[in-house]
């Protein structure tokens, strides 16, 4: 079933981001969610410009969104098969169904692979689709709810290489509500996933509301049986300070695995083994106007990593963005350093991408793409430690400083949030404008919605004179776009070529020294010109003709 709609504006705030190679070529895009449409952009490493490859309605609330790739692939004992070059599309909407999208560039489209129904439609607390989080080997996606259902889906391939995904594995848990759920990246080991939870049953049955006081978040770790093809709770541990998100550590032969915890205050590095858990304050501004009691939180965080290293970049809810890395030893994490990156506007998802692109989707107020220019390992920026003796409760401080790390490249419009409308023909022109009260605090705007199409200006040509007509026509009728614009003046005729830029050409066999009053296409690959003297000739023809000749 195929569904037409129309939208005059689209929605431009984003509520998910993701990136990856969803066309297959060397080239990363960003896919991006604007409430209940999918977005893929690509940035072009040249400009930086940001463009858009294609906008398709869900016709749905989006309430997640994530990508994977599957791993190896071979075709006959010696050719790689590149077809598996490409990451896939998961994502959990108010549906009740887990939807595997996949993006064909031949046509420009997203290919629906696999729809699995496991509930019933509606954003329900206790329906899966509110959190999503993938193997990092692409072996098997968890899809979970706010309360209790969390389902484990193995995705694999079959003998003609295509994606198919398994039957439902459950790992539900009464009396129980999620926060944040990612995937462990243990290498090939069983895949294994960690959630932030919290057990509501005592305090649910204790009138006085003590219970509800002690109660603490716990750090579960679920893992998947690949051989039993069941999932387990392997771990659970209280959590000293309540948590809002979690961020995985590259695992394997990349990195020593694990989870970062963020909390209130504090950024906690936890693993399973023999790894003791490290710990370290989240610095705060120096001078700052905040209430000091006021915890500080990281609400968003992106990770690059590269065969040689990996670091995050997390921002606080100043949007202050700290570069954060783990110091290691045989696999064992024994430090945690911070050190002040850059400020940018607060964002709901971060991309850092393998062009050197830091995609920032804003929260409030318009989204922007950076150019990493440095790294910040040469500045003199202090860097914090883990391992720098602080008393408990004290914290670190720095400086907030304008960009210098990042290079504002492009920028894309977005009215999020709309707090104020009106409707009014202020400027007099004859239709009404919509003046809209945009944004939150220093980033706050007045913008001016008129009725229309949005024109985007590609080239300016300087005229020597007042234009009477313009024309545009083809050299041959099946050419895809125009060649040539027609610009007839009082005396004379002005012929421009349509290409890269907009220049004069002599030789298109246009009579310029005389005015154009009519000018197309004649048959397959003709041009026909009108001008003053065939119209007089015409005109002293028709004088002579009796009526029936004219006729």
């Amino acid at each position: 079933m195929y569904l037409y709609n129309l939208t005059l504006q689209r929605a431009t705030g984003i509520t998910h981001a993701v990136h990856g190679n969803f066309s297959g070529s060397k080239m990363q895009e960003i896919l991006v969610s604007r409430g209940k449409t999918l977005e893929l952009l690509r940035p072009d490493p040249n400009t930086g410009k940001v463009h858009t490859l294609l906008t398709m309605e869900v016709f749905g609330v989006i309430r997640s969104l994530m990508s994977f790739r599957l791993t190896g692939g071979t075709k006959g004992p010696y050719l790689e098969l590149f077809l598996f070059r490409f990451d896939y599309i998961v994502v959990g909407s108010d549906s009740g169904r887990i939807v595997i999208l996949e993006y064909i560039p031949q046509k420009n489209y997203f290919d629906k692979v696999h729809q699995e129904t496991f509930g019933k439609s509606g954003c329900r607390r206790i329906v899966p689709g509110q959190y999503l989080a993938i193997d990092p080997k692409g072996r098997a996606v968890m899809i979970g709810a706010i309360e209790k259902q969390k389902l484990v889906y193995i995705l694999n391939r079959d003998a003609q290489a295509r994606l198919t995904i398994s039957s439902p594995l459950e790992a539900h848990k009464s009396n129980t509500l999620v926060y944040h759920t990612v995937g462990v990246d243990v290498g090939f080991e069983n895949p294994m996933f960690a959630c932030l939870e919290i057990d509501y049953e005592e305090a649910d049955s204790d009138p006085t509301g003590e219970a509800a006081q002690r109660t603490q978040q716990t750090l579960t770790f679920y893992e998947l049986d690949l051989g039993l093809n069941h999932v387990v709770r392997k771990y659970s541990e209280p959590l000293e300070e309540h948590a809002n998100f979690l961020v995985s550590v590259p695992g394997g032969n990349d990195g020593p695995s694990g989870v970062l915890v963020c909390s209130e205050n504090y950024l906690t590095y936890k693993n399973l083994g023999d790894q003791h858990d490290i710990r370290c304050p989240i610095p705060r501004r120096r001078n700052d106007l905040d209430d000091p009691e006021r915890g500080m939180i990281f609400v968003c965080s992106a990770t690059h990593r590269t065969k040689s290293m990996f670091f995050f970049l997390a921002q606080t809810e100043q949007g202050d963005v700290f570069k954060v890395t783990l110091e290691t030893d045989e696999d064992v994490v024994t430090e945690i350093r911070l050190k002040y990156f850059d400020t940018v506007p607060v964002a709901s998802a971060m991309c850092v991408l393998k062009t050197g692109f830091l995609f920032v989707a804003s929260e409030f107020g318009n989204h922007y793409l950076y150019q990493i220019a440095h790294l910040g390992d040469d500045d003199d920026e202090p860097e914090f430690s883990s391992a720098m003796p602080l008393e408990e409760g004290d914290t670190f401080f720095f400086a907030p400083r304008p960009l210098r790390n990042l290079v504002p490249v492009d920028e894309m419009d977005s009215l999020s949030p709309i707090l104020a409308c009106q409707v009014a023909d202020l400027a007099n022109e004859d239709t009404p404008q919509l003046y809209l009260l945009c944004g939150r605090g220093p980033r706050s705007s007045v913008r001016v919605l008129r009725h229309g199409l949005e024109v985007s200006e590609m080239a300016v040509s300087e005229l020597p004179g007042n234009p009477n007509a313009v024309w545009t026509v083809k050299r041959r009728a099946d050419e895809e776009f125009d060649a040539y614009i027609i610009v007839s003046f009082v005396n004379a005729t002005l012929v421009l070529s349509i290409g890269e830029t907009v220049e004069e050409v002599t030789d298109s066999g246009f009579l310029g020294t005389t005015p154009t009053l009519c000018c197309s296409s004649l048959g397959d690959d003709a041009l026909v010109q009108v001008i003053f003297y065939c119209f007089f000739l015409i005109r002293c023809m028709l004088l002579f003709c009796s009526s029936e000749e004219r006729s």
